[in-house]
């Protein structure tokens, strides 16, 4: 059978943005920066604690306001980027996070301190989204696996570099440049940015947006770590505890109920019946926690207790930052070799061993030898944990389910850290207050039972087999 035939003609391929690499190492400073803010104010806490006459309640309240807004409105920010345009809601997001940063910095109590930490998280979670929504879409084939290979690297990186250099500014210009160094920074990648990243077709602006579950989950987490470090000075059956958790409940009922009857969702609760994705996202709370808290809990032992200063407390963490890199290192080599379910509990096991290497810390024992160890052990463990988080949570999932099943546990990622700082901080409340040892050795415990229950429950949750490359998004 005979039939014309016709000539088609391939259509060219997209020209790569010639100033793509410029683009992606501003969007890396502007991630850095996010990230560098979780821990960075660690360091500076007994500082600042001092000099605003902060209470144990505030104090940390000034490190969990962040990462509870940052992962609370994460999802709204993907969503906002895909309405407005990523570009657009990148520049919005640093604009918000650079004059938060400075507003952090020049805050004189407490309280604005706070009110700063929540907008530097509101500014990071419209950022964060849309800068890789725009590394995803400015990278093509190859290039796109090496540049999100760099966007990876910054999450360790930024998490470990943040307490050596909150302890060398405030050992030098004081606590109030770990934000003030956002400003100067912040302005130059603003000016940047428009110069090497290119606008995009322009976005509708019309899709729906759900504001009332942003808000619900935000809120229902916030009475959640509320009620939790309440705990610590009213005990866990404290009128003002048991409210908080209750309304924490309710929120988290009406948050359900809004999304399962919202056209477009923030969040597509199917996915939390996905077994991939429910174990990433369990992998990336404890890891997160255990990490954190380590970060915040150790500062605070080595400035209050021990009298190092904030330059030496940096310098002392030097070791479990590059403990944490080299168990993501090696993670990442193993996953694909015998799966993220042996590598999940062994690293989760790891961090169980080095919190219980802890216990029975005094007062006098020399820092390298009774402390550095098992913060290393834990660093590791708690590393190669995110790695088995991310691996299993995109590696068995398809493609096109990557890009919701990386909001989930990006958000879990955030809700992580506040959670762990919020249970140290009232566990060891008595420690904090009065610059004592007091309840360490329950905090450190319970780190150790927690994870070594979680090791075993790794087995249960996580999907045997390796993990395959979705080439969905990375987490931070």
């Amino acid at each position: 059978m005979s039939h014309q035939a016709t000539t088609t003609h391939p259509v060219p391929a997209a020209r790569p943005h010639r100033r793509r690499w410029a683009a992606l190492a501003f969007i890396c400073v502007a991630q850095f920066m996010l990230i560098l803010d979780v821990t960075v104010v660690n360091v500076a806490l007994p500082a600042l604690a001092a000099d605003l006459r902060l209470d144990r309640e505030a104090l940390t309240w000034v490190v969990t306001a962040y990462t509870l807004v940052f992962g609370g409105l994460m999802l709204l920010g993907g969503r906002l980027a895909d309405a407005f345009g990523a570009r657009r809601l990148m520049l919005t997001g640093l604009a918000v996070f650079t004059l938060a940063s400075l507003a952090s910095g020049l805050a004189g109590d407490g309280a604005l301190l706070v009110a700063g930490r929540v907008a530097q998280g509101a500014g990071a979670a419209l950022l964060s989204p849309a800068a890789l929504a725009v590394v995803t879409t400015t990278f093509h084939g190859a290039e796109r696996d090496r540049a999100l290979g760099v966007w990876a690297a910054l999450g360790g990186l930024g998490a470990a570099a943040g307490v050596l250099v909150g302890g060398a500014l405030t050992a030098g210009p004081g606590w109030r440049w770990v934000f003030f160094v956002n400003v100067p920074v912040g302005v130059a990648v603003l000016i940047a940015l428009p110069l090497t990243v290119p606008a995009a077709a322009r976005a509708s602006g019309r899709a729906r947006v759900d504001l009332p579950g942003a808000l619900l989950v935000t809120g229902a987490t916030a009475a959640l770590i509320y009620g939790v470090v309440k705990a610590g000075d009213g005990g866990w059956n404290g009128t003002p505890t048991l409210a908080a958790l209750a309304v924490s409940a309710v929120l988290y009922l009406a948050f359900a109920l809004v999304e399962r009857a919202a056209r477009v969702p923030l969040m597509d609760l199917r996915m939390l019946t996905r077994r991939p994705v429910v174990a990433g996202a369990f992998l990336m709370l404890a890891a997160t926690a255990l990490l954190i808290a380590l970060f915040f809990l150790g500062s605070v032992y080595l400035q209050d207790v021990r009298g190092l200063s904030p330059l030496a407390t940096g310098l002392t963490f030097l070791p479990v930052a590059v403990a944490t890199g080299v168990g993501a290192h090696l993670a990442g080599r193993l996953v694909g070799v015998v799966g993220g379910r042996l590598v999940g509990a062994a690293g989760l096991a790891l961090a169980a061993a080095g919190a219980w290497l802890l216990t029975g810390l005094s007062s006098g024992d020399d820092v390298w030898t009774g402390l550095v160890p098992g913060f290393v052990l834990g660093a590791a463990g708690a590393g190669a944990t995110l790695v088995a988080a991310t691996t299993t949570a995109f590696g068995f999932v398809s493609h096109h389910e990557a890009g919701l099943a990386s909001g989930i546990v990006n958000t879990f990622h955030e809700v992580g850290g506040s959670l762990g700082v919020a249970v140290v901080s009232t566990l060891a409340a008595a420690g904090i207050e009065h610059k004592t040892l007091a309840g360490y050795d329950t905090v450190f415990a319970t780190g150790a039972v927690a994870a070594a229950v979680a090791a075993v429950a790794a087995f249960a949750v996580i999907p045997a087999g390796r993990p395959h490359r979705t080439g969905g998004a990375h987490v931070h």
